[in-house]
């Protein structure tokens, strides 16, 4: 008799590589502030204004892409590629700076190279595999799974706290851990990909694991 089946692949995959090596105690006891300088750098990029005097300096560049990619699903039935480039990136590096303030990394967050972080996003077809209308909706059908990476997100900051106590100790980051961290991670990005930057319709999936 056939076993149960296993789940179908979602579109969108998020793995971090396990540092099966002994990770830096002392960048692990200062991570807290050697992140600065690499925040600053998203922090522009994302969107920020400086107060000079009595005007405002905006030094960003935007963020992700959202309104854009909505309208041109909307009206035109199209998301241009290069649309989708700077989300991914965009989101890739994002994501290395969040493996490194977790920990889960001690080599320092690059611009562009992957190092230990794997984000792979379906190229979306809006003419033939995209829902026009679903973009206006999204962001209301995904509620649950805010509240449920709420939960997680809570999780999540008490396994980095063990964690980083288990590496001062021992230099190594505690395999079960590491893994629920990926599973939270994969989770917020499968969100962000259909609520925020509208690259499937299909509805993510309840669960951590791939």
């Amino acid at each position: 008799m056939p076993g149960p089946r296993a789940p179908e692949p979602y579109p969108v995959q998020f793995f971090v590589e396990y540092p099966d090596r002994p990770l830096s105690r002392l960048t692990t006891l200062l991570r807290i502030f050697t992140i600065i300088p690499i925040a600053i750098v998203a922090g522009t990029i994302n969107g920020a204004s400086y107060e000079v005097g009595a005007k405002y300096t905006i030094v960003a560049a935007g963020g992700l892409l959202f309104a854009g990619p909505l309208l041109m699903i909307l009206f035109r039935e199209k998301y241009p590629r290069w649309w989708l480039d700077w989300n991914g990136e965009l989101l890739r590096f994002h994501n290395r700076i969040g493996v490194y303030a977790a920990l889960m990394d001690d080599r320092y967050p690059s611009t562009d190279e992957m190092q230990a972080v794997s984000l792979q996003l379906p190229r979306p077809y809006a003419d033939s595999e995209l829902n026009r209308w679903m973009p206006l909706v999204k962001w209301l059908l995904a509620i649950p799974h805010y509240i449920v990476l709420g939960v997680l997100s809570i999780g999540a900051v008490i396994a980095v706290i063990i964690a980083w106590f288990a590496i001062l100790f021992t230099g190594r980051f505690p395999r079960g851990l590491f893994d629920y961290l990926v599973g939270v991670g994969r989770w917020y990005n499968r969100v962000i990909a259909y609520a925020a930057i509208l690259v499937t319709d299909r509805y993510p999936p309840f669960r951590l694991s791939p």
